[in-house]
């Protein structure tokens, strides 16, 4: 029997310092039929990447069956902890979770009642997938969960109804339908830092190319942040801004005006057609292994720096530092 081609299970498949690389990564982790697989499988799953990982997979074991399951551990179990994720804070589940929500927001806009339940449905799911996807080497405790989760949906129903206020005399139909896109924007500048917070106080670990920890960062907790929070309004924004367009555009018709009860369930799906390819391009947009300049932690951070000099004594002072920004 042919041997079994060996690779290191624990990185990517397509080289990450490309676009196209992370794109088909993504694409690949984020795929939603993950989301059905059943406990024993998952666990089967990551019982196979242990054993593969110290050479010790059962005989006659596949490279097929490996890579899948690597797909399913990376899907199911957060990368710093081993423990299987809870289903409705997946990555994978943001195509199912996200379409449905964000169908109904975009649905259900016109009174205060309904902005105010579905933003507050919304910032419930994202707390959930911030809080599953968090980095467990900075934990965060419940005070601050619940002070981050009570700060987003309130920022959240804020916005939404003060636009929806200011819109509703001032606005165009077409203008007032932007309501709900203002309000997660506004939210997920909001939610992620303040889910991460502990982050930014105390900053994160930072490695060599060696993968050694050699310093705490918080421009590095920033720089990361930031680029999640930009990617997770990209992530919305196609299908929160073009299909408004479509569904004024559509409304104009009296046969459309008499199948009103559908308009959520199109919706619904139209939004699901966005995710599906907005997930994995928002998720891929930066390397999940951002790279840091030691020249900006000691402009920014001289204690840090200094930190750092003194771990790599005895050898040059690495030209970057790197960290995972999280999703």
């Amino acid at each position: 029997m042919e041997a079994l081609h060996r690779f290191d299970i624990d990185k990517p498949l397509w080289d990450q310092s490309t676009f196209s690389g992370r794109l088909k990564h993504f694409f690949w982790v984020t795929d939603p039929r993950t989301c059905i697989v059943s406990e024993e499988t998952l666990d089967d799953a990551k019982q196979l990447v242990e054993q593969y990982r110290i050479g010790k997979e059962p005989p006659g074991t596949t490279e097929e069956q490996v890579i899948y399951a690597k797909k399913l551990y990376e899907s199911a179990f957060h990368p710093d902890t081993g423990d299987k994720q809870n289903v409705f804070g997946r990555m994978s589940f943001q195509v199912p979770g996200g379409m449905a929500i964000t169908g109904a927001m975009l649905q259900f806009y016109r009174t205060a009642p309904a902005v105010v339940f579905w933003q507050w449905v919304n910032q419930s799911f994202n707390a959930l997938v911030n809080y599953t996807n968090r980095n467990a080497k900075s934990p965060t405790t419940t005070t601050q969960l619940g002070v981050a989760y009570v700060s987003a949906t309130a920022s959240a129903m804020i916005t939404a109804l003060g636009c929806k206020a200011f819109w509703q005399k001032q606005a165009s139909p077409l203008l007032q339908r932007y309501v709900p896109f203002a309000a997660v924007a506004a939210a997920n500048c909001v939610n992620i830092p303040l889910m991460r917070q502990n982050e930014l106080l105390h900053g994160i670990d930072v490695y060599d190319e060696n993968e050694n920890i050699v310093a705490k960062s918080r421009v590095a907790a920033v720089k990361g942040i930031s680029q999640v929070v930009f990617s997770r309004i990209v992530m919305c924004a196609p299908g929160m801004t073009i299909l408004p367009v479509i569904m004024e555009k559509l409304e104009r018709y009296p046969w459309v005006q008499r199948i009103q009860p559908l308009h959520a369930p199109f919706q619904v799906m139209a939004v699901g057609c966005f995710l599906i390819f907005m997930v994995p391009v928002a998720c891929g947009l930066f390397p999940q292994r951002c790279s840091l300049r030691t020249t900006t932690l000691e402009w920014l951070e001289p204690e840090m720096y200094h930190k750092l000099k003194e771990a790599c004594a005895g050898r040059e002072v690495p030209k970057y530092v790197y960290f995972n920004k999280g999703l």
